[in-house]
């Protein structure tokens, strides 16, 4: 059977605003529930949610905030106001980091909010009479800033199938490398992960492979620590972003080529009409690979069988019929 990459010894923990988990705890007393987050993906993950504003002290309901650039200080306040909630909420963001970064494997952030936004959070003016898009929320930034490895993503930018599967996949490559690491991981445990998520890398950045591939060759004479920091460092920057079609489509002709001398004519007119298909955008991942898994349970191979490509995440999460 094809190994799947998802069996753990500990539940995925993934933080999440409170909002977006249908806490009423928004400024009007409301919500903005994902039904992605809850409703599909809450099988599979232990949520841990916060709400920096309720955290730091802000009453429900409350006045609305927002960012103001007062010289080169960015202030968290009511419109109008004396109130500077910035400090606070940057504090919490290092307390939650502290005492949670290490146990969590993603974050889904509030999209826009002062406090919770990734990016394009509206800066005010010192008169406020105007905007740019251009800052992050305070509570994030520190998130972010202390766990440079975590996947993140935003609420809004998760109705992206492909920035939604690229932020699934990354969580469970997160997950499966936190595990490896608490077993203080040698040379050769580092060359077998690296093995693993072979094709899964080569999709997303073919030098990245090559090179943290390099990495391992020769890190004999690198400390261990140091290794492990510079390999997962370069893998998930090299996971941050889809992989291109282009690059799916010759990750799965190199697949192909194990089983040229095992099928028929036929099948192998099939198989090279789907990869095809994706390439041209007629038909979604799923259906090369689809075939492929067949043909691997048909020929087993023990190499192409532990590859994590084949099975990122749970196949019922259905993120790669969209892309």
């Amino acid at each position: 059977m094809i190994e799947q990459a998802f069996s753990f010894n500990s539940p995925i923990k993934i933080g999440i605003s409170a909002c977006l988990a249908g806490d009423k705890v928004r400024f009007d007393s409301g919500h903005k529930r994902s039904n992605f987050c809850m409703d599909e993906l809450a099988d599979y993950v232990e949520y841990v949610r916060f709400c920096p504003e309720v955290a730091i002290g802000l009453p429900i309901p409350r006045k609305t905030i927002r960012q103001v650039r007062v010289e080169d200080v960015i202030k968290v306040g009511p419109a109008h106001g004396d109130e500077d909630y910035a400090p606070d909420l940057a504090e919490y963001g290092k307390k939650v980091s502290d005492e949670h970064g290490e146990q969590l494997s993603g974050y889904i952030f509030c999209a826009k909010s002062p406090s919770c936004g990734m990016e394009r959070v509206k800066i005010y003016n010192e008169a406020e009479t105007g905007n740019t898009s251009e800052g992050v929320g305070i509570f994030a930034e520190q998130i972010m800033a202390r766990n440079p490895l975590l996947p993140c993503e935003e609420n809004g930018r998760l109705n992206d199938m492909h920035l939604r599967e690229n932020f699934v996949m990354r969580v469970y490559v997160y997950k499966s490398w936190q595990e490896l690491v608490a077993t203080q991981p040698g040379l050769h445990e580092l060359t077998n992960f690296h093995a693993r998520h072979k094709y899964l890398l080569m999709s997303h950045n073919y030098q990245a492979y090559r090179d943290l591939g390099r990495l391992l060759a020769e890190g004999k004479g690198t400390p261990l620590e140091e290794l492990r920091a510079n390999y997962i460092s370069g893998l998930m920057a090299a996971l941050s972003r889809p992989a291109r079609r282009k690059d799916q489509a010759n990750t799965l002709s190199h697949l192909q080529g194990y089983f040229k001398k095992v099928l028929g004519k036929v099948e192998k007119q099939e198989l090279c009409r789907a990869i095809d298909d994706y390439r041209v955008g007629q038909v979604p991942l799923q259906v090369p690979l689809t075939l492929l898994r067949h043909h691997l349970i048909m020929h087993p191979n023990d190499y192409l069988m532990q590859q994590v490509y084949f099975h990122p995440y749970p196949n019922e999460l259905k993120l790669r019929y969209a892309i």
